[in-house]
């Protein structure tokens, strides 16, 4: 018997099903981090919407699994120790994921710490930088009359491309051969950038082919298009 009754967002987001795993999120690109990665390693899991139209990221059921108030969270009632497991950031949950269940990242410790080191070079920059060229090119900042702070976002986010393009023109994913959690948490963050920001013309994406390559690759794995609509928007 599972009794997730101690946890209090459970109680806003009642589990149906509380022997699965608990997914708090939106499908934003950090968000379908999370998601996708589930889809890919097939762990049962319940997916709830966190509203930001009615700012439920805000509420005191959400902030009692995250602080820092913001998505992905999740709750696992079969933790390390047997005993639920409350977890947010969407790279210590992916590496949670990736150990419970021995998938998507390496098992030697060489590999395991150069995936670890491109999970932080997303979570560092590319996360941080996409999202600023976000806010500049398609939310308020693009009223802003002085361009400058734009392109100094715009002029990161290519360096960034850059950086991701010369490791990819090295085989066919950021580790080589082997698709794993450093993918799952940037191609989201690249297809934002092109997308939903509009920002492809900006940081001039044809220039980087080997990013768009692997992207198209990322985007055609059926797990992949299942995760990036979970959960589903109201």
């Amino acid at each position: 018997m599972h009794d997730l009754s101690a946890f209090p967002i459970t109680a806003k987001w009642p589990a149906a099903h509380p022997e699965r795993l608990q997914l708090y999120s939106l499908p934003t690109p950090n968000g379908v981090k999370v998601s996708i990665m589930l889809e890919e390693i097939g762990l049962p899991y319940e997916a709830h919407l966190v509203s930001f139209e009615r700012n439920e990221q805000l509420s005191p059921a959400f902030l009692s699994l995250n602080p820092n108030n913001k998505i992905p969270a999740i709750l696992d009632p079969d933790g390390p120790d047997g005993r639920p497991l409350a977890l947010f950031e969407s790279g210590a949950i992916l590496v949670y994921l990736a150990e419970k269940t021995g998938r998507l990242l390496p098992g030697d410790a060489r590999g395991r710490y150069q995936t670890l080191q491109w999970l932080m070079w997303q979570m560092g920059g590319i996360g941080p930088m996409f999202g600023q060229v976000g806010f500049f090119n398609r939310f308020a900042g693009k009223d802003y009359e002085d361009k400058r702070p734009r392109d100094r976002y715009v002029a990161e986010a290519s360096r960034l491309l850059g950086v991701l393009d010369r490791r990819l023109a090295e085989g066919p994913w950021i580790m080589g051969e082997d698709y794993g959690i450093a993918d799952i948490a940037t191609f989201p963050w690249v297809r934002n950038l092109i997308g939903f920001y509009e920002a492809g013309e900006l940081v001039q994406i044809e220039r980087f082919a080997h990013v768009t390559r692997v992207l198209e690759a990322f985007l055609a794995r059926p797990a992949v298009s299942r995760g990036l609509n979970i959960p589903p928007r109201e």
